[in-house]
């Protein structure tokens, strides 16, 4: 690291993992010491995009213009590669049919992606195709001003709407979960449950239909923290389908690693026509199903 040939612990395994590596002529193994003297070799890493085209990875587009594309997520697909080179996410199929899109956002790996859904969740999904698309809607997205519209399928009955208004912040000892985050009576938050300081989330739920054990219920989320939907309607003892997770009861219509969470929904005013767009996303078959089956 120290010599640059790594950017990251992280990174330096994976070199070594990857055989690219040798010590005096002989390919290294982690943990073995250097001696002063020895010759190290370091291979250099074969060029690969950081999200490579796939043309034959379908997505639906559900809106199109020139400052954003508007496709149709489906579950349990990622929405882009964690790995240089890696495949079937979203963000590949997208790169195919516009590269412009690639290089629309900061970050190499995730292109213009506006927002994130989890990889258990389906719906409508955002994705700049410019930088100057991307800055726009990433403000707009931060300041509240696009809507959106989730569909929940949560355990139990949920009688009103309610306004969920806890903070959120990371689980001090599972990096995968996420924790609303209580106080002490007097402003400051508990730290023995969570790591990290919490971020303010609010999300309006409000109950559609009542169901055999289960409330479906809209969720208009006015921020965007990780797993917020999720862990608020967790905390209210109401934690989703399938997402088992947080304590969702399983649905053997929902395929492992999928729960009934949809963001059927957007309204924004686009860069590129200046006028309000609202965009919808079906319900997948697999929400469907799994929606008849508790009726």
């Amino acid at each position: 690291m120290r010599l640059g040939w790594a950017g990251s612990r992280r990174a330096a395994r994976e070199l070594i993992a990857s055989d690219r590596v040798r010590v005096n002529g002989r390919r290294w193994r982690k943990g073995e010491p250097i001696a002063a003297g020895d010759r190290v070799e370091v291979a250099p890493a074969a060029e690969t995009p950081a999200i490579a085209p796939e043309p034959d990875r379908e997505i639906v587009s559900l809106y199109e213009d020139d400052a954003v594309i508007v496709v149709a997520k489906p579950a349990p697909m990622a929405c882009y590669p964690l790995r240089s080179g890696a495949v079937g996410t979203v963000m590949n199929a997208v790169a195919a049919r516009f590269p412009e899109s690639v290089t629309a956002g900061p970050k190499p790996g995730e292109g213009g992606l506006i927002h994130r859904l989890d990889n258990g969740t389906s719906g409508v999904l955002m994705i700049a195709r410019s930088t100057d698309g991307y800055a726009a809607m990433r403000a707009a997205l931060k300041s509240g001003a696009i809507a959106r519209r989730y569909l929940a399928l949560a355990a139990g009955r949920i009688e009103r709407t309610t306004d969920i208004t806890a903070p959120i912040a990371h689980h001090a000892k599972n990096p995968r979960r996420m924790v609303v985050v209580d106080d002490d009576g007097d402003g400051r938050s508990r730290a023995a449950a969570h790591r990290s300081a919490a971020r303010p989330a609010r999300s309006v739920v409000t109950p559609i239909h009542r169901l055999n054990g289960f409330t479906l219920v809209e969720v208009a989320p006015s921020t965007g923290v990780r797993h917020q939907i999720r862990v608020h309607l967790a905390s209210l003892g109401h934690p989703i389908a399938g997402d088992q997770l947080y304590g969702g009861p399983e649905l053997p219509q929902l395929a492992p690693g999928r729960f009934w969470l949809h963001l059927a929904e957007l309204e924004f005013v686009s860069p590129a026509i200046g006028v309000r767009v609202h965009v919808a996303a079906p319900l997948p078959a697999d929400l469907e199903a799994a929606l008849a089956a508790v009726e």
